[in-house]
């Protein structure tokens, strides 16, 4: 799966018979997949179906998913109190011989409270199953949308990944092409200490001057960090371009980069070089915060 973002939002919503319902997916960054679901109260079988989906889709990332569900047209039926109605015909059978045994009429025994009582209608065992599916399609949508949501993301961060990377590889060539590096540098500079020394204290054996000037300058030699700057950036760019979650791989190699210039910093003898060293640990510091929203 290509480059994903770790943030994002989604709803998905319907109707089913009376009911409606939705879902609202909230995605931010993790060190791993962190679920809270939120399910209103008789849907709770839900939960293990919405944990397996969106384990499926995601390996990364805080989520936050609820349900909602309201019913949108209430509907009632009547339900005869079968106990009061036989009381009520029981006493009329009792009271005959000494009130008026007129027909019991039908209006009359609905205005008897407790006779008969007005309940909302239970749903099918169909109605349910149809209601739970059609649920269910909801959350796939959504999550189908979260998903598209970090893909889009994961992709824009692609390009400014790659744009950082960019510069941390013409930073590390610019830092070998500086002229301070060469040997003839290098030896001019050490020639010019030297002789300032010499002049100072004729007491300083020439040939233990050179031999400590030398051991500083292969000390001072950024050959091996531009080597594994170089290594670092060929690495980083082969992530960005593969189709799985990449996002502890390159911080890792972020820490990397950020290894290098500190050490091309603090072994740096030119101006120059220690410019573009502070330069390469600022891309390093933005390259590194971007990576956080990376699955």
């Amino acid at each position: 799966m290509p480059l994903q973002s770790m943030t994002g939002f989604a709803r998905s919503e319907g109707t089913s018979g009376r009911c409606r319902w939705a879902w609202e997916l909230r995605s931010v960054n993790g060190k791993g997949l962190d679920l809270r679901i939120r399910l209103p109260q008789g849907f709770e079988q839900f939960e293990p179906m919405v944990r397996q989906k969106a384990a499926a889709a995601f390996t990364r990332g805080n989520m936050q998913i609820g349900l909602s569900v309201s019913v949108v047209e209430a509907q009632v039926q009547p339900v005869i109190n079968q106990a009061a109605l036989s009381a009520i015909l029981s006493l009329r059978e009792q009271l005959s011989g000494i009130v008026d045994s007129a027909p019991l009429r039908l209006d009359t025994l609905l205005g008897v409270r407790g006779v008969v009582d007005f309940r909302e209608a239970e749903e099918s065992a169909a109605e349910r199953e149809s209601r739970d599916q059609d649920i269910s399609d909801g959350l796939d949508a959504a999550i189908e949308r979260l998903l598209s949501m970090r893909l889009g993301e994961g992709h824009a961060l692609r390009q400014v990944l790659g744009g950082h990377v960019g510069k941390i590889a013409a930073l590390a060539a610019a830092i070998e092409a500086d002229r301070s590096r060469s040997i003839d540098a290098i030896a001019e500079r050490l020639a010019g200490q030297v002789q300032m020394l010499m002049q100072g204290n004729g007491g300083l054996d020439r040939d233990r001057l050179y031999q400590e000037a030398v051991l500083l300058a292969t000390k001072a030699d950024l050959r091996e960090e531009i080597d594994r700057l170089e290594a670092h950036v060929r690495a980083a760019e082969q992530l960005l371009l593969a189709d799985q979650p990449v996002g502890r791989k390159l911080d890792f190699l972020a820490q990397e980069f950020n290894r290098e210039a500190n050490t091309i910093c603090s072994k740096s003898n030119a101006a120059a070089v220690t410019a573009a060293g502070i330069e390469l640990k600022v891309v390093i510091d933005q390259f590194r915060e971007q990576i956080q929203n990376l699955e």
